[in-house]
């Protein structure tokens, strides 16, 4: 590959490093990390596990100094591995044992999409702020009702928006556009594909009136990414399709869509779709290329498929160099930041407006997408 990288040396330098920094990691005795956890700060308990995203949830709260009390689900199979992976947590006997416990601050949930806002509205009216899978709201309606009941009670409504809050190499990339390292952002680019691995997904997958569409779905990532990495505070749509073009015996589901949008910080595409294949060595070739006036920066999710079958990588290009950078050892710091503001009802985790706006841009996409056609 002619010209990659161009400061070679640094490239080299830098994949040392790291290797170095994972041999010294893997050297120190296992009893040092077994176990470890923060001081409890707050105690948060768990509604509904219909999706596997609550596992890093939990673990992303269990970092912040929350304390895991409770759960509650209806499938008996879903709860008994969760039990497995928290053995020490308390099932409750109903989802009202959990919402009228006034020691509890924060509930998590990955229910049905569909009935995700109906519970994060009763969690708010029973004085609890909530954090919810994405995609948290799936409906206009829905999100003017949350809206209302969050400015009526001051809870927080917060959704996790996992490619941006749980993928490090993003993290950083959020820390070097804050820093100016490529000047001015212009345009960000997200690319969200997935592997839809059909034998193990549920009904409610592919109903279109249970997930809410490809781009409430999997879009409301890159809609957060695009707002957060611009600085816009107002946005709108330019055009959006979707479409179900090889999965004809799901005539409820779509399997690919894209968007254009501006907002008044920059510009977007997105790319969102179910067609990963199974050669892949990850669920999906997550990318987020952010285009600034004095240069860029791409990240790979979750492989780099021309040299790494691991996460987390960035390149860089500015003005002075090309770099890269493995950032598997960077922290995650958005479930310490929503303890912070549960306590202090502050807003440094996410802004409340910017994830009601992430969300309201992505259910327009989603609404007055055109619907596109597989030529047979």
């Amino acid at each position: 590959m002619k010209g990659f990288p161009l400061n070679r040396r640094r490239f080299i330098k830098n994949t040392a490093a790291t290797a170095t920094g994972m041999v010294f990691l893997s050297s120190l005795p296992k009893k040092s990390m077994a176990g470890f956890q923060p001081a409890a700060r707050i105690r948060f308990s768990v509604i509904n596990i219909n999706h596997g995203h609550i596992y890093g949830m939990v673990g992303a709260v269990i970092r912040g100094g929350g304390e895991l009390v409770s759960v509650y689900a209806k499938e008996p199979d879903l709860l008994a591995g969760f039990t497995k992976q928290f053995p020490k947590v308390k099932v409750a006997s109903s989802q009202q044992e959990i919402l009228e416990d006034n020691t509890i601050q924060l509930i998590l949930s990955s229910g049905i999409p569909d009935e995700r806002a109906p519970l994060g509205v009763e969690v708010m009216k029973h004085g609890k702020d909530y954090l919810v899978d994405k995609p948290g709201i799936i409906t206009l309606e829905q999100l003017s009702e949350v809206r209302k009941v969050q400015k009526e009670t001051k809870r927080i409504y917060s959704i996790m928006f996992s490619e941006r809050f749980e993928n490090k190499a993003t993290v950083k990339a959020g820390e070097l556009v804050k820093a100016g390292a490529i000047g001015k952002v212009i345009q960000t680019i997200g690319l969200g594909p997935h592997r839809i691995s059909l034998s193990s997904r549920p009904d409610w997958f592919f109903d279109k009136k249970r997930y809410g569409g490809i781009i409430t779905d999997i879009g409301s990532h890159q809609f957060d990414q695009f707002l957060f990495f611009t600085g816009s505070t107002k946005a709108e749509i330019v055009a959006s399709q979707v479409g179900n073009l090889y999965h004809p015996q799901y005539p409820k589901f779509e399997d690919f869509g894209d968007i254009m949008m501006r907002g008044n910080g920059g510009t977007g595409y997105i790319r969102v779709d179910w067609f990963t294949p199974d050669g892949l060595k990850s669920w999906g070739d997550g990318r987020l290329t952010i285009l600034g006036t004095d240069g860029f920066i791409e990240v790979r999710k979750n492989i780099d498929i021309a040299l790494h079958n691991s996460s987390n990588h960035l390149y860089m290009v500015n003005q002075k160099e090309t770099v890269y950078m493995d950032c598997n050892q960077d922290p995650l710091p958005f479930g310490g930041l929503l303890v912070d503001d549960i306590l202090n009802r502050t807003e440094t985790a996410m802004p409340q407006e910017h994830c009601f706006l992430a969300t309201e841009m992505a259910l327009l996409a989603q609404k007055h997408a055109q619907v596109i056609h597989s030529e047979k």
